[in-house]
């Protein structure tokens, strides 16, 4: 018996769209990685991206269980001297919703050009509606 090797051309791509609505980030954030490194596919390869893209919507109604919200950090510097940033998962969810599912599902890619070819395919919305309709994208039940 010989052993599959999946070759670029090989790759098929398909969309799906979650619902993030009520689902805890974590969770869904691995969900999330797991579809876009491909981990759901028998042609799986862990050197090649055969992941498919991934729309989530309603971004802003995620949950978090425990003071998480209140006690959950992000940080960012502007590179200057004094320059550490710091907001809540509270304000970061008033403010800008999507960063924080971004965030969550890019810690879970590998940290190397196949870990950002796979993140490009993440598309965040922190409303019901988006964008890819022609896509067809299926819906994905968590």
């Amino acid at each position: 018996m010989k052993t599959h090797v999946t070759k670029p051309g090989d790759v098929v791509r398909g969309w799906f769209v979650v619902d993030a609505t009520g689902k805890t980030l974590g969770r869904l954030a691995t969900e999330v990685a797991r579809i876009l490194r491909g981990k759901h596919k028998p042609t799986f390869s862990p050197g090649l991206d055969v992941g498919d893209h991934v729309i989530v919507v309603n971004a802003a109604k995620i949950h978090v269980t425990g003071r998480k919200l209140d006690q959950k950090m992000y940080y960012r510097h502007s590179g200057y001297p004094g320059g550490l940033r710091e907001i809540t998962l509270r304000d970061q969810l008033a403010k800008n919703p999507v960063r924080v599912i971004e965030h969550a599902v890019r810690g879970m890619l590998p940290k190397n050009s196949l870990g950002r070819k796979m993140y490009k395919k993440l598309k965040v919305y922190a409303g019901p509606e988006h964008e890819h309709e022609a896509q067809k994208p299926q819906p994905l039940e968590l």
